[in-house]
């Protein structure tokens, strides 16, 4: 089993910048990838970056050059940098763990999901 917490939610001006955490915790050595993702009001979950073991990730077109993901593997932490957020960014994100089965399945973990709102 595998336990996320977010953190770092909130309000914040368009143009403004918010750093969201997501705290593991459990059985994290066989994590093969993090991701967050996010779901705006009446749209589906959808993901926005990734980062595997080696470091690679993966940004959706929305994002790209305005998102980073990182980690920081001493603290079992994986962070999402934001920066010039617009309101379309206003969503509940969401950190992910995945782990790769055979025959090609998975299992997801979820963190609960905390709220970004960006308004004026």
């Amino acid at each position: 089993q595998v336990q996320l917490v977010e953190s770092g939610g909130g309000l914040v001006q368009p143009g403004g910048s918010l750093r969201l955490s997501c705290a593991a915790s459990g059985s994290l050595s066989n994590i093969d990838r993090m991701a967050w993702y996010r779901q705006a009001p009446g749209k589906p979950r959808g993901l926005i970056t990734s980062i595997t073991n080696d470091e690679s990730t993966l940004y959706t077109d929305s994002v790209k050059g305005r998102f980073t993901i990182s980690r920081d593997i001493a603290k079992n932490t994986v962070y999402l940098q934001m920066s010039s957020l617009q309101p379309d960014d206003t969503a509940v994100y969401y950190c992910n763990a995945r782990i790769y089965m055979t025959f090609g399945t998975q299992i997801d973990y979820w963190g609960q999901g905390i709220q970004v709102t960006v308004s004026l």
